[in-house]
């Protein structure tokens, strides 16, 4: 289960890929797209990344940043961010640590084997640092889609 609507954002702190860093405070004021994904480099992980990177002129144009947020390395989102020329930043958190905060860090199973992992999950956040909308279980295709169809609804 994930965070509900409504609910306030968990503090958290972490590195972005630039160095610096950026906590739950830099999230007032502002609507805030923060989307949790397992692995850089990977084709589902690419493809959300792409999908979003392709869509934010329009996301930017409505006030609204995009902040991604996996496991890996700063030098792993480096060179992801890179590689795709992904144009919004991407948080390091290597103790899952914001993962756990957020609700994303999960029992998962892959051909029987049970390990922890990140589940896919996106939280559109008001700029009052509240849960405005929640998406779990992301499946990519459409994804983005989705992220700015209810984006419509909420900064009318």
């Amino acid at each position: 289960m994930a965070l509900n609507e409504g609910n306030t954002v968990p503090s958290f702190k972490g590195m972005l890929d630039d160095g610096s860093w950026f906590s739950s405070k830099d999230l007032k004021g502002l609507w805030t797209v923060l989307y949790f994904y397992p692995k850089d480099d990977t084709s589902s992980c690419t493809a959300e990344a792409c999908s979003f990177r392709d869509s934010m002129s329009w996301i930017m144009k409505q006030g609204v940043q995009v902040i991604g947020v996996s496991p890996d390395t700063i030098h792993s989102h480096v060179k992801f961010r890179l590689k795709y020329e992904l144009n919004y930043p991407l948080i390091s958190d290597p103790d899952h640590s914001i993962c756990e905060a957020f609700l994303v860090w999960k029992e998962k199973s892959m051909y029987g084997r049970k390990y922890m992992g990140v589940e896919r999950t996106t939280y559109i956040i008001n700029p009052q640092c509240l849960v405005a909308h929640t998406f779990e279980k992301v499946k990519v295709a459409g994804h983005v889609d989705a992220v700015i169809l209810a984006l419509k609804g909420l900064i009318v």
